[in-house]
């Protein structure tokens, strides 16, 4: 448990991180808050959009305002696991003579990972990332390499470019915490951006938080409580994604596999997060109806019927949250 001072310090850095941020990125606020609550809750995320709305850009500035150590990785069709984890190398002791393996630790070892393009890349190749976003490490030759803390991956992939593509197996979806969709921005913000972006003028942005302070943050967010009740109604939310328990008639007809336990546990951590990014120590409904859109939208698989219909699985979790009932708690 922190003390009231460390809260408040703590709790102060938030605005200023996304003012330094703002310096360079227009707009897209819900986008920045959804990236900001899967940094506070620990976990991965994986940002989808076109090309030129500054998926890369949004995730350097964020390693500039938080002062911490930044790799970027290209997704390639050639990459291979050791270009993303490091490999062994034989090196000579010239005192003794002797020859030893040396691990040279890979891109994968800093705070903030950005793996660009992560769907051109072989599923062998997208799997070495498994153990690293579940335990926070690696394992090599047998000997199990440490990640350093804070541990945030953040993936970008294309939605219109298939073609040389190898879509994230389920396993690998499971493991982001958040599936952030980025779209086009207002034309206000547009305007913005072409005024503020082809002068000669760079902002300067300053690291608003150390690596030490986002790993305090990361345990205050486990701190904030969440009532009884709504943690029932998170717990109901995910079972009706599933076929085999629902209620949900849009559930039966057209999914064909539901959320496991780990949808509830990243549910209640960002809706966590977001109510210490706004400045609140307990969970609210909407904290939870916000979030259930990019925690559950990669977690359902639905089947052709909902192809040939174009319904999605945004679509699925709107049907959800009309008709799972809020606890009468939340309604005071």
């Amino acid at each position: 448990m922190q003390t009231e001072e460390q809260v408040h310090y703590l709790l102060a850095k938030l605005p200023q991180l996304k003012t330094e941020i703002g310096k360079i990125i227009v707009g897209q606020e819900q986008v920045l808050e959804e990236v900001l609550i899967t940094l506070l809750a620990g976990g991965h995320g994986l940002l989808e959009g076109v090309p030129g709305l500054a998926k890369t850009l949004l995730v350097r500035t964020l390693a500039n305002a938080t002062d911490c150590v930044f790799r970027r990785i290209q997704f390639t069709p050639d990459l291979m696991p050791t270009d993303i984890l490091g490999t062994e190398i034989l090196e000579e002791d010239h005192s003794t003579g002797k020859r030893f393996f040396k691990f040279n630790e890979g891109p994968v070892f800093a705070n903030i990972v950005l793996a660009d393009e992560i769907n051109r890349t072989p599923p062998k190749t997208q799997a070495a990332l498994l153990e690293a976003m579940q335990e926070f490490e690696i394992t090599y030759a047998g000997k199990t390499y440490v990640l350093p803390r804070p541990f945030f991956i953040l993936a970008t992939q294309n939605p219109i470019e298939q073609a040389g593509t190898y879509p994230l197996p389920e396993a690998q979806l499971d493991r982001f915490l958040l599936y952030i969709r980025i779209q086009y921005p207002t034309e206000q913000e547009e305007l913005s951006i072409l005024a503020n972006t082809t002068g000669t003028h760079q902002p300067e942005v300053k690291a608003a938080l150390t690596s030490h302070d986002l790993v305090q943050l990361q345990k205050l967010v486990r701190e904030v409580t969440i009532s009884p009740d709504l943690v029932s109604y998170v717990n109901q939310l995910v079972r009706n994604t599933r076929s085999a328990t629902t209620t949900v008639s849009m559930v039966k007809e057209y999914v064909r596999w539901g959320a496991g336990p780990r949808a509830g546990q990243a549910l209640i951590l960002t809706a966590k997060a977001r109510a210490l990014l706004h400045n609140r120590f307990s969970v609210t409904a909407p904290d939870i109806q916000t979030l259930a859109y990019p925690v559950l939208r990669h977690r359902i698989v639905t089947d052709f019927n909902a192809e040939a219909e174009e319904i999605n699985t945004d679509r699925v979790v709107s049907e959800l949250l009309k008709a799972i009932k809020l606890p009468k708690s939340s309604l005071k």
